[in-house]
C-alpha cells in the first residue's frame, strides 16, 4: 500500500469512528483544537515566517502574501473560528423530512456524514483550520493537500490540531495533510475515489480547472470570482462609491472583491469620474472602452480579457450600458457565476436583477464581500460553490451532509 491509499484508509478509518459521535463530545474535541492552536501560536507563526520567507524569494505578488501571512491576531481569528463552529448546530441526525405513505410506511429523509472529504488549495493557511472544524463538526474525516507555497504552515497548523484532539481521546486521524505537495501527488490524489467521497478544490482558476479535469472523485466547483457591480440609472452615487471601494480595495486577494464594474450610460458622466477618483486615490488602475476613457483620461485600455479577468489586485475593469438588459447580458457573459451587485434606487430594476443574473449571490445596494460563511451566520464556510449541484454559494455545515431515508413499517410487503 502506498502513501497515499495509507492516508485515504486511515481516513476512512477515523471517519467511522467519527459518524458515531455525539454532539457534546464533538464540540469538546474542537474547543480542545482551538486551545492548542493558540497555546503554540507562536511555533506555527515561527512555520509561516519560512513560507512567506521563500514566497517573497519566489516574487509572489503582495495580495496573495497577504492571504498565505499569519499573526497572531490571525491565528485567534482561526482559533476563534472552530470554537465559533463548536456552537453551532449540528446537523447530523437532523431530520429534513417526514413522510406517511397511505399503506402506513413511515418514511424519514436523515442528515448523514459524507464521510471523507478531500481538500486541494493553495496559499491560505486558514482554510486548514476551517476545513477541519467544519468537516469534524458535520461527522466528516478530512485529507488536506495544501500548496508547497504554505506546507510548513500547514503542517504546524494539523500537528496542533491533531495535539487536541488526542487530548479528548479521539482519533486524530479525523485530519490527515498530504505532505508531498509535487504535482504528481496531487494527481493521484483527486482520483481516489475508493477513499474520499468528495473533493473541494480552492484557488485559482488553474486549479480548479486540474481538479475538474483529472479528479475521478465528485467534484464541488469553487471560489473564481469575477464579481460585477452594476451601477443603474437611479443609483445613490455616494452610496455607489463607498460599495465599490469597499468591494474593491478591503482585500484583493479574495474571491469576493469587486473585479468588473458596468455603468448605467444615464450616470456615467457623474459616476465613472467619482469612481475613480476614489480608487486612484488607493492606486487602484480603472480599464475601459473608448467611452469610458472619453469620460475620465487617467483610465486605461481595457481588453477583451479583462472584462472576463479576476484580477486579485489593484485593478477592475468598466463597462458603459445602455439599459439595464444589456448590463443583465454582460455580466451573464463574462460572470463566473459568484457574487454580482446592483445598485440602484429603482426596485423593480433591482429584483429583475436579482432574479435574472445567473450566479450563487445576488446583492442589491450592499458590497459583494459579503458572501462569507461567517457574514452569512453560516460560520466558516468549506468554499463558496459557484455550480448548480447540491449546494451553491458558501459552503457551511448542511452542505457537508448528504442523507439517507429510514423506513419503519409493521409488516408491509408490496404487490
Amino acid at each position: 500500500m502506498d502513501y497515499l491509499e495509507s492516508l485515504g484508509l486511515r481516513a476512512k478509518k477515523a471517519s467511522e469512528v467519527l459518524a458515531k459521535l455525539d454532539p457534546a463530545t464533538k464540540n469538546l474535541a474542537l474547543r480542545a483544537a482551538a486551545e492548542a492552536i493558540k497555546k503554540n501560536s507562536k511555533a506555527i507563526l515561527e512555520a509561516n515566517a519560512k513560507d512567506v520567507a521563500r514566497a517573497k524569494e519566489r516574487g509572489m505578488k503582495e495580495s496573495l502574501i497577504d492571504r498565505l501571512m499569519l499573526t497572531t491576531d490571525r491565528i485567534n481569528q482561526m482559533a476563534d473560528g472552530i470554537i465559533q463552529v463548536s456552537a453551532l448546530k449540528d446537523p447530523v441526525g437532523e431530520v429534513l423530512e417526514i413522510i406517511t405513505r397511505p399503506n402506513g410506511l413511515h418514511i424519514e429523509k436523515v442528515a448523514v456524514p459524507v464521510g471523507v472529504i478531500g481538500i486541494i488549495y493553495e496559499a491560505r493557511p486558514n482554510v486548514t483550520a476551517d476545513a477541519f472544524a467544519l468537516c469534524f463538526k458535520s461527522g466528516n474525516a478530512v485529507i488536506l493537500r495544501g500548496g508547497s507555497d504554505a506546507i510548513d504552515s500547514n503542517r504546524a497548523i494539523v500537528n496542533y490540531i491533531r495535539e487536541g484532539i488526542q487530548r479528548e481521546k479521539l482519533p486524530d486521524d479525523v485530519i490527515l495533510i498530504v505532505t508531498d505537495t509535487s504535482r504528481e501527488t496531487a494527481t493521484k490524489f483527486m482520483q481516489m475515489n475508493e477513499y474520499v467521497d468528495l473533493l473541494f478544490p480552492r484557488g485559482g482558476a488553474g486549479l480548479i480547472r486540474s481538479v475538474v479535469e483529472n479528479a475521478t472523485i465528485p467534484v464541488i466547483e469553487t471560489g473564481v470570482g469575477n464579481c460585477h457591480i452594476y451601477v443603474d440609472e437611479t443609483a445613490d452615487l455616494d452610496m455607489a462609491v463607498n460599495i465599490i471601494d469597499n468591494a474593491k480595495t478591503q482585500r484583493y486577494g479574495v474571491c469576493n472583491a469587486a473585479e468588473s464594474l458596468v455603468i448605467h450610460r444615464g450616470i456615467a458622466q457623474k459616476a465613472i469620474p467619482a469612481i475613480y477618483e476614489r480608487l486612484s486615490s488607493k492606486d487602484v488602475e480603472m480599464r475601459g472602452a473608448e467611452d469610458v476613457r472619453e469620460i475620465v483620461s487617467g483610465i486605461k485600455d481595457a481588453t477583451e480579457e479583462d472584462y472576463a479577468r479576476e484580477y486579485l489586485g489593484p485593478y477592475i475593469s468598466v463597462k458603459i450600458v445602455d439599459n439595464l438588459d444589456h448590463a443583465i447580458e454582460h455580466i451573464n457573459q463574462y460572470s463566473t457565476h459568484h457574487s454580482e451587485a446592483i445598485i440602484t434606487e429603482d426596485k423593480d430594476n433591482a429584483e429583475r436583477f436579482l432574479n435574472e443574473i445567473d450566479s450563487a449571490c445576488v446583492y442589491w445596494n450592499a458590497s459583494t464581500r459579503f458572501t462569507d460563511g461567517y457574514e452569512f451566520g453560516f460560520g466558516s464556510e468549506i468554499g463558496i460553490s459557484t455550480q448548480k449541484l447540491h449546494a451553491r454559494g458558501p459552503m457551511g455545515l448542511q452542505a457537508l451532509t448528504s442523507y439517507k431515508y429510514q423506513i419503519t413499517g409493521n409488516g408491509q410487503i408490496r404487490s
